[in-house]
């Protein structure tokens, strides 16, 4: 029998003490992909809040050009928006894998999703934007940092998939 829950410690036929099964691979390429999904939910949410000027310059960028404008310059100028938003998909990607690796009772909870995204959001506002040394992080922005808020919050109802899963 193929028990690929089942930790090689485990007792051929028992089941891990509950908190302690690993997440199958599945399930973290299945997070990733919805955190890609999200990621691209959000570029259409700041394509909105850009244009109407709530958001001077999405975070992507700012971390691109501010921080990576070498590696950019690799990049055919045409194409530097599209490197731009694949970097923010990788991110997407990335936060979603480490959403799927949360224990299942955490993540069947209906807030943990939108919590999660507005997390990563605050991670950014005040580990990441200041140790990267971002203009953003040195000037008062409210009405942008809400609308970031906002996209992050996208996010993670985007990540958390809300509806009833069929039961084994």
């Amino acid at each position: 029998m193929n028990e690929p829950d089942r930790p090689i410690n485990a007792p051929q036929g028992q089941s891990p003490p509950e908190g302690e099964q690993p997440e199958p691979p599945e399930r973290i390429a299945h997070a990733a992909l919805r955190g890609t999904v999200a990621a691209m939910a959000m570029s259409g949410m700041r394509v909105l809040t850009a244009s109407a000027g709530l958001v001077e310059e999405p975070p992507p960028r700012a971390i691109i050009r501010q921080r990576a404008r070498r590696l950019l310059k690799l990049v055919p100028r045409a194409r530097r928006p599209a490197a731009i938003e694949l970097a923010h998909w990788g991110y997407g990607a990335a936060g979603g894998a480490a959403y799927g690796a949360l224990p299942a009772d955490l993540r069947r909870a209906v807030w943990s999703g939108p919590l999660y995204g507005l997390l990563t959001w605050a991670a950014f506002e005040v580990v990441l934007a200041p140790l990267l040394g971002l203009e953003q992080a040195k000037k008062s922005r409210p009405l942008d940092r809400l609308s970031l808020a906002a996209d992050h919050l996208l996010y993670g109802f985007v990540l958390s998939e809300f509806r009833q899963r069929p039961r084994d």
